[in-house]
């Protein structure tokens, strides 16, 4: 590719969303001097029906498939050449032509809790308004402080941030990795343990999504997929989709290496949103083994929780 021919990277247009095309570009340029060129790498912002709805939650809207939509129409009409997501928002399945072809080196999965009152989720006050959209922290926050109000909020980092100074909430969660990208992390209350608070799957893992028959695409991103970061991700991606996870389900998974570099570790929570009920599971494998370490996981949490569990979030 050339500045006369640049490489076109797909992407949202939140600042979020473009801190993170921009280090694909940056690591881009530093794979391949070709791309270091001025111009030879062209950010592509394209607006996505979850931007455009704020008014109500992910899973009343359709899924987090809203906001890779139409970007993979993009991609696939040629309109770029490549999509840059947080890898939490992708769907468990891809539409057909479309894998994703790198996984970045992920930064920290964690979640942080921002609250006036209170430095951690214990020392909340009874009664505190938590704003979140997920279901997962929801979930999870009910789990932890029935005698918490859990309410939607949307929006970018910024925008929830914004709502939390204007007292419209007493606490909310955010994702480390967005923070850092950002350079926020200054700012949060508390980082919460992935005891405290199981991440999302796939949570702060950036993946680049590209035609499958293309292969100039797959040769220059290729370059940027971290192995251990990949194994990570595909364990949980693994897991969620076992449990035909969605934005309806409240599923949580975290991989992390264990024994140095010869044991993938897993821990996986299914809940339904009130908190009223949580099923945990946990195992470990070799790292080549992650798709199955994944499936294992989802099928003895599946079997944990019942079929009464799954007819229960097939009403809501």
């Amino acid at each position: 590719m050339t500045a006369q021919t640049p490489f076109r990277l797909g992407t949202r247009g939140s600042p979020l969303a473009l801190a993170q095309a921009h280090e694909v570009r940056q690591r881009l340029a530093a794979a391949h001097g070709e791309l270091a060129a001025e111009g030879a790498v062209e950010i592509v912002v394209i607006k996505t029906t979850g931007d455009r709805i704020q008014d109500r939650t992910l899973a009343e809207a359709g899924g987090k498939g809203l906001f890779t939509k139409e970007i993979e129409e993009a991609l696939l009409d040629g309109r770029i050449d490549a999509a840059v997501h947080s890898m939490k928002d992708v769907p468990t399945w891809l539409p057909d032509g479309l894998g994703i072809a790198a996984i970045l080196p992920r930064e920290d999965p964690r979640d942080a809790l921002f609250a006036d009152r209170g430095d951690s989720l214990a020392a909340l006050p009874a009664g505190a308004v938590v704003g979140t959209a997920a279901l997962r922290r929801q979930a999870q926050v009910l789990l932890a402080r029935p005698d918490l109000k859990v309410v939607p909020l949307r929006g970018n980092v910024q925008t929830r941030l914004r709502k939390l100074a204007e007292r419209q909430v007493d606490a909310t969660l955010l994702a480390m990795a967005g923070l850092k990208r950002l350079g926020l992390v200054d700012q949060a209350t508390a980082i919460l343990s992935p005891e405290e608070m199981l991440p999302a799957v796939a949570q702060g893992a950036i993946g680049i999504e590209i035609r499958l028959d293309d292969a100039n695409a797959r040769g220059t991103i290729a370059a940027l997929d971290d192995p251990v970061s990949e194994r990570r991700v595909a364990a949980e991606r693994a897991c969620l989709e076992t449990l035909d996870g969605s934005c309806r389900t409240p599923i949580a998974a975290f991989a992390e290496w264990a024994g140095g570099n010869d044991t993938l570790s897993l821990r996986a929570l299914i809940c339904l949103p009130d908190g009223t009920q949580a099923h945990r599971a946990s195992g470990a494998g070799a790292p080549g083994d992650a798709d199955r370490l994944g499936r294992d996981l989802g099928e003895e949490l599946r079997a944990a929780a019942g079929p009464a569990f799954f007819d229960i979030l097939a009403t809501l």
